[in-house]
């Protein structure tokens, strides 16, 4: 059975708004920079990327 870390349960617990990349688990402070500097700042711009990837999970890891 997985367990979820505390920052995956802190970030699921309210709305996404305007929340930085670094919140999004597995995400630090080094790639966090390295993707805002290319645009992707906000977790909601990561999930908009995931979508275009038409949710599949292979080709956006390899994003990643």
């Amino acid at each position: 059975m997985s367990t979820t870390t505390q920052k995956h349960r802190n970030f699921v617990s309210e709305p996404m708004n305007e929340k930085p990349v670094t919140d999004l688990a597995g995400i630090g402070e080094v790639l966090g920079k390295r993707m805002g500097s290319k645009g992707f700042d906000k977790a909601y711009v990561v999930l908009g990327q995931f979508l275009l990837l038409k949710k599949n999970k292979d080709l956006f890891v390899e994003w990643l």
